[in-house]
Order: structure tokens, then C-alpha cells, then sequence
């Protein structure tokens, strides 16, 4: 059984969820190799509101981002990693290379990304906030950043 829960039936949660007056929460990325910088936007992200649903994006995804030597780790590993954390309630795989189609479906009430996305780059934002919403923006762990983990091996 996958990590990752398909898109409809997440939607369908959804919709119990907001019946119940829970608010979810919703960020995306890759979150190839898995490092406490992803931890820590994990756990800001959760303490927002009552289930966080991540969204991952799908190797071939990855590769149009990140070039053809990524991901490192495929999506059925990285979903598997984030699901094992506390944080993570739901992670929800996207073929996209943005989460909007994800985020039109789910109409999250919180929207997290990182504080390095400035206000009106955030995609989604306006679904979220037209929805009633609202997009919140997390400080990073500096220093810590995958491709820069990724070059640090590389290195002789």
C-alpha cells in the first residue's frame, strides 16, 4: 500500500474534515532526501492547524525542476519518509510541476510555505485566500537546502 493517498479519496476526507470544523493545513515540495530543515517546516506548518496534507511532487516532476539527476529517492520512498513523521497527516502525489491543481481540489483553510517565497509567488495563495484562507509564511533552518546537501557529497 502507497504512502500516498490518491487525490480523490483525500478529497473526500476533506470534506468529513470540514464537517467537523478541522482545519487543514497544506504545503508542497519535493522533500527529496528528507533533512531537519524539511522537519522543521513540517512540524511549523502542523502547529497551524489540526491535519497537515502534504503535497509531493512526482519524480518525473522532480526531474523537470531539478534536473535529470533528481530525485535521489522516489516518490513512494520520500512519501513513505514524510508520512512517518508526526507532523504529516496525509501526503498526496502531484504530476504537476505546482501544486495548484492539488490545492483547487482540497481548498486547504492554511497554505505554508517558507518564508524564501515572497508574498504573491505563492501558488495557490489566491485559491486559499478567495476561500476564506489564509497563507502563511515559515522562517527556514538556515543553511539547509537538499541541492546543498546533494553538492557536499559530491565534493572530493
Amino acid at each position: 500500500m502507497s504512502a500516498a493517498t490518491p487525490l480523490r479519496e483525500l478529497v473526500a476526507e476533506r470534506q468529513a474534515w470540514r464537517a467537523s470544523g478541522r482545519r487543514v493545513v497544506f504545503t508542497n515540495g519535493c522533500f527529496d532526501l528528507l533533512h531537519a530543515g524539511h522537519v522543521r517546516l513540517l512540524e511549523a506548518a502542523r502547529s497551524q492547524g489540526d491535519l497537515l496534507v502534504v503535497g509531493l511532487n512526482s519524480d518525473a516532476s522532480v526531474r523537470r525542476l531539478k534536473g535529470p539527476t533528481r530525485p535521489v529517492l522516489p516518490a513512494d520512498e520520500r512519501a513513505e519518509a514524510l508520512r512517518a513523521l508526526e507532523a504529516v497527516d496525509r501526503v498526496v502525489l502531484y504530476e504537476q510541476d505546482t501544486p495548484l491543481e492539488t490545492i483547487r481540489a482540497l481548498v486547504p483553510d492554511l497554505l505554508v510555505k517558507g518564508a524564501d517565497w515572497a508574498p504573491g509567488t505563492i501558488v495557490g495563495a489566491d485559491v486559499v485566500e478567495a476561500a476564506g484562507g489564509r497563507v502563511v509564511r515559515v522562517e527556514l533552518l538556515a543553511g539547509r537546502s537538499t541541492t546543498g546537501l546533494i553538492e557536499r557529497t559530491r565534493r572530493p
